[in-house]
């Protein structure tokens, strides 16, 4: 049997892939290489919490995006609960975008 560990990093690695799969409306370039993605804790009772920005404070589809982050990882087995956190301290910037994404957008 997985000790609590393995499955903290399981479940990890499929809430990434599920954040891979989900898109900037404005931006075709996936929310985790876009740099979006701040933190992403699961605590002990398998509660994950995403810290996250935008790339606008004023994106206009910003509930929507954040209601598509929050029901695909609770779709993930293994996770109780979802909060997402936006922040926006610090400001999101070009800089943190992967290079898969800045390959993607002709900008490397």
């Amino acid at each position: 049997m997985a000790d609590i560990g393995d499955t903290i990093l399981q479940l990890e690695a499929a809430i990434v892939k599920a954040l891979k799969n989900t898109y900037d409306p404005e931006i075709p370039v996936n929310i985790y290489d876009l740099g979006l993605i701040y933190n992403i804790d699961i605590d002990d009772r398998k509660n994950a919490i995403v810290t996250m920005t935008l790339t606008a404070p004023n994106c206009p589809v910003a509930d929507k995006l954040l209601m598509e982050i929050k029901n695909k990882i609770n779709a993930i087995e293994g996770i109780n609960e979802t909060t997402v956190k936006l922040v926006f301290d610090p400001p999101w910037n070009q800089s943190m975008m992967s290079e898969e994404a800045l390959l993607e957008l002709g900008m490397l």
